[in-house]
């Protein structure tokens, strides 16, 4: 009997469902004593709602026809601190997750029943509210679409003038807790990827619109944050400054990534929206703070971080109005130093000056502002740019009588020329970034002078503008930016082996750009003093502890180094910058094993970056000079030694007529043989002698016809000649290397032979 009366309840009738909700009616008010039954009835209610979605079309026309959300509504306003809320948001919160029919979702977003509830007054004084709440809210942000959205926004003529969800969600945005704050930038991004015209209006107009400021300015904090962990004054330990300063960066990256969520959205008055406070609220005024002064004051940030956030906004959040923006804030500076007429130091002059410039750069002005991301709306409003442009420009010294010292104390070559080597390893990493970037404008591209795109025209009748894109400051500071790079790798107090590479990582790109190669100083500075000091300091560990894992240590660390060589400087991780604020060098003299290992894996990296870029170097560059071949005329061309194994030759090059980075061989020489030799009376002549006789040669010859050898014949003789005697020492130099190299390896092929005649002769 008492099976058969078990049988006969079905928890998931309709019968039931029925007594359910006339219970839940007879509640009047909620308080701790009757809690636990309300709850009770509650879940009852969203487990048959759940399951009659799926399964009993009856159920949820129950639930529609006694109107049963407006109960969830009535219990809120009943509830009398019995702590109800956090339960009854977390059954809905279930049931709309498992809401599978659009009839269900369009019933449930219908008659204003989720508006009651997001807009109920909720005290979420300290409690566990809160998650409760913002699940609820993300659980309804889930299910809306494009047809839905309109059931949740209150509408008055053509305008929104109300979006409970959206609103009650931006007051959780700067929640503490990361899990409540990662929820509510689910949700609005869900808003955004469905919202409609009068959506977007409301969203984009204040006050609604603050919380792209507010963003803004959160990030701001952030960047303060990291700043004091990277100028510490000594008041935590390395260990803990060094955490910190990661942790506070990985907080920067996740903000930029959300920067950018919103901005793949595509909707143009967004991306605009997003673009001018960012620019506006941060960007402008980075740059114009770290580019007037490239020490902390106490207000600003450090140049240092600066320089990293810039660089991580550009890689993370791009697109064609941000690159542009910060190149041409950037190439302002350059671009009046390439078209100014010098003055003599009266104020008018400078006043003229500023004119002309002005006039100049109308076209950069147009690429700053306007915004092809819009499609067509209106262009960036940059505010900040037009209320401090006019004292940004007072802070360079544009009148100084010398403009070459004054081009390199102003802007961004103040920190590429400074003595900081982290300031200048960070603020070339920036330039490259704008210059890999594919957004980049043709027009700011080629004033950078570092574009890659050789046969690109600019099309412009701006004769000033012309100009500076014909005479590019960077081409023509060029040769001192490479020595400021080959300074750092010559350094001769020891370096971090990341500041090295990271400094062999600009070098070579650099050079990837600059068609000139090394010039003759340049060159002898890497061969003679850079490349040969970490050669030593390699050899030096032949005799310590650890000479058995070099050559483990040289395989491993190679594919390493060509990893690092290779990177696109829109994948490299900009927390080098910081990073080598933080390093600090072991103490010398440290004897220990754990020291010597870390000594020798030192000397191995190190000289594997200066193998690999020697190796680029002399493969990409050859030394200018000149020949006269019989009595024709002295032709340019580049003398170009290369060694491979047992094989060297010395190449002969002059200009592609077509192809500026290519060449045309006119001649190849063994190297063996050469004996190069500075000519006494005249220090810019080398003179070689070229092996004419080939044996494989003529031994066929004398084999076909019968002949014999000849008696003798005369070697030949090449004389070059180079722009000064330095040139000349640095090519004699280049050759000897490479011959020495082709001489090592025939050694290293004969060892094994000339090894066992020793042991023969011990014996």
């Amino acid at each position: 009997m008492l099976r058969s009366l078990w049988r006969s309840i079905d928890r998931f009738s309709v019968q039931h469902f029925q007594y359910v909700i006339n219970e839940l009616r007879k509640i009047k008010v909620v308080d701790e004593h009757n809690r636990e039954l309300v709850m009770n009835l509650l879940q009852s209610v969203v487990e048959i709602v759940t399951y009659g979605d799926r399964q009993d079309p009856h159920i949820f026309e129950c639930f529609m026809e006694r109107q049963v959300l407006a109960d969830f509504v009535r219990i809120l306003k009943i509830s009398q601190e019995s702590k109800i809320d956090g339960p009854l948001l977390q059954y809905l919160s279930i049931m709309i997750q498992n809401m599978d029919s659009e009839h269900a979702i369009f019933y449930c977003f219908s008659n204003g029943y989720m508006n009651n509830i997001i807009l109920h007054p909720y005290k979420f004084d300290g409690g566990d509210l809160a998650p409760y709440y913002v699940s609820f809210l993300r659980a309804i942000s889930n299910k809306i679409n494009k047809d839905t959205l309109c059931l949740l926004v209150n509408v008055q003529g053509d305008a929104v003038v109300s979006f409970p969800l959206y609103t009650e969600a931006l007051r959780f945005a700067q929640h503490e807790e990361k899990m409540i704050q990662t929820a509510i930038r689910a949700l609005v991004l869900n808003i955004y990827n469905v919202s409609d015209d009068m959506v977007y209006q409301f969203i984009s107009t204040p006050p609604v619109s603050e919380y792209f400021s507010d963003l803004v300015r959160r990030l701001s904090n952030l960047c303060f944050c990291l700043d004091d962990f990277v100028y510490d004054k000594g008041k935590m330990d390395a260990q803990k400054r060094r955490d910190g300063v990661i942790l506070e960066a990985d907080k920067i990256a996740d903000e930029l990534h959300y920067f950018k969520d919103i901005l793949s959205v595509g909707e143009p008055r967004l991306t605009r929206l997003v673009t001018e406070n960012l620019l506006n609220g941060l960007v402008f005024p980075l740059l114009f703070s770290f580019m007037a002064s490239k020490n902390k004051n106490g207000s600003d940030l450090s140049a240092i971080t600066s320089l990293y956030i810039i660089s991580c906004l550009l890689q993370v959040v791009g697109g064609r109005s941000m690159i542009n923006n910060v190149a041409g804030v950037i190439l302002y500076h350059i671009l009046n130093l390439n078209v100014r007429i010098p003055s003599e130091g009266n104020a008018s002059d400078v006043h003229d000056d500023v004119k002309t410039f002005s006039k100049c750069l109308n076209e950069v002005e147009r690429v700053i502002c306007y915004d092809p991301e819009s499609n067509g709306s209106e262009s960036i409003n940059v505010t900040y740019l037009g209320a401090h442009w006019e004292g940004f420009m007072s802070s360079f010294n544009i009148n100084s009588s010398n403009s070459e010292i004054c081009s390199k104390r102003s802007g961004i070559f103040a920190f590429v020329f400074c003595e900081d080597q982290s300031l200048l390893l960070a603020s070339i990493f920036l330039l490259l970034i704008l210059t890999e970037s594919k957004d980049l404008d043709c027009l700011l591209s080629s004033m950078s002078g570092l574009s890659e795109k050789e046969d690109e025209m600019l099309q412009t009748d701006d004769t000033s503008i012309s100009k500076s894109v014909d005479e590019s400051i960077f081409i023509r500071f060029m040769p001192e930016i490479l020595n400021a790079l080959l300074n750092v790798l010559a350094f001769q107090q020891p370096l971090s082996i990341m500041m090295l590479w990271n400094a062999g990582w600009c070098l070579q790109k650099l050079l990837n750009f600059h068609r000139e190669g090394l010039n003759g100083d340049n060159l002898l500075l890497f061969t003679q003093t850079s490349y040969d000091q970490s050669r030593v300091n390699f050899l030096n560990e032949l005799g310590g502890v650890w000479f058995d894992h070099i050559p483990d240590t040289l395989i491993t660390e190679s594919a390493s180094c060509v990893r690092v060589l290779e990177q696109s400087s829109q994948y490299k991780d900009p927390l080098f910058m910081l990073e080598l604020v933080l390093h600090h060098q072991p103490t010398n003299g440290q004897t220990s094993s754990y020291f010597a290992w870390q000594r020798m894996v030192d000397a191995v990296k190190a000289f594997i970056l200066h193998f690999q870029l020697k190796t680029f170097i002399l493969k990409e560059s050859g030394i200018p000079c000149g020949i006269a071949f019989s009595n024709s005329e002295i032709r340019d061309i580049y003398v170009i030694p290369v060694a491979s194994g047992i094989i060297g030759k010395l190449l002969l090059a002059e200009k592609h007529p077509f192809r500026s980075r290519h060449g045309v061989v006119i001649a190849i020489a063994p190297l063996a043989g050469l004996f190069p030799k500075i000519d006494e009376d005249h220090p810019s002549w080398l003179h070689l002698q070229i092996r004419e006789f080939d044996p494989q040669f003529y031994s066929t010859k004398a084999r076909g016809n019968h002949l014999s050898m000849p008696d003798h014949l005369a070697d030949g003789r090449w004389t070059l000649g180079f722009p000064n005697a330095r040139a000349c020492e640095e090519a004699h130099l280049v050759i000897l290397n490479e011959i020495t190299k082709q001489r090592s390896a025939v050694e290293y092929m004969l060892a094994p032979l000339l090894q066992d005649d020793l042991e023969l002769a011990k014996s």
